[in-house]
């Protein structure tokens, strides 16, 4: 990687990210010095600015942050760190410095595009025809996709399953939307079945 370190005095910004979640954990500081040592020993390492010397993100508390993939930007200035943290990244105890509890992916933007689909009243789409029907209907596709991804789990394709999983996914949004809740909201009662 061709990293610039000398725009910012030797130091570049880097994100950290966790690496299934896609939530922003926490922003630090390289050097050169800091990034080979996070490359070879596979575990995040700053230029901590305050203590000026290098540290290990989770050296005295254990939650280190493995690094997953190391990214530049266009600029070469900037790194982003996808990485499975060890515990909170926060010193307060919080997953993330910004204090953010998830982040939102793919799920959340197919939801987007199903409400739209139906607000918008598009006639051509199977989502807004199927909302239409109402809810009886609703509730019986993600019936019948739920009993086809059964069937599919029993046998050996792989590809067969994940596609049926998916399209009960994509069903349950819908039925989500039509009992007028979004994601979001079982997220959050899952949230609560956990602590």
């Amino acid at each position: 990687m061709n990293i610039d370190f000398n725009k910012n005095n030797g130091l570049v910004p880097v994100i950290i990210q966790d690496s299934k979640s896609m939530q922003v954990l926490m922003l630090g500081y390289m050097n050169n010095e800091a990034y080979i040592k996070t490359k070879t020993e596979g575990k995040v390492t700053f230029f901590s600015r305050s203590k000026n010397r290098l540290w290990t993100k989770g050296e005295t508390s254990g939650n280190y942050l493995y690094v997953i993939d190391i990214q530049t930007d266009c600029d070469k200035d900037t790194l982003l760190i996808k990485a499975k943290p060890a515990g909170p990244t926060c010193h307060s105890g919080s997953s993330s410095c910004f204090k953010e509890d998830t982040a939102k992916g793919f799920i959340y933007k197919l939801e987007e595009v199903i409400n739209k689909r139906i607000e918008s009243n598009a006639v051509d789409s199977y989502t807004n025809r199927l909302f239409k029907n109402g809810i009886n209907k609703i509730a019986q596709k993600v019936g019948e996709e739920a009993v086809e991804l059964i069937i599919e789990a029993k046998d050996n394709n792989n590809d067969l399953f994940k596609n049926e999983a998916a399209d009960l996914l994509f069903h349950y949004l819908i039925l989500l939307k039509a009992k007028g809740f979004r994601f979001e909201d079982i997220e959050d009662v899952l949230k609560r079945r956990h602590k």
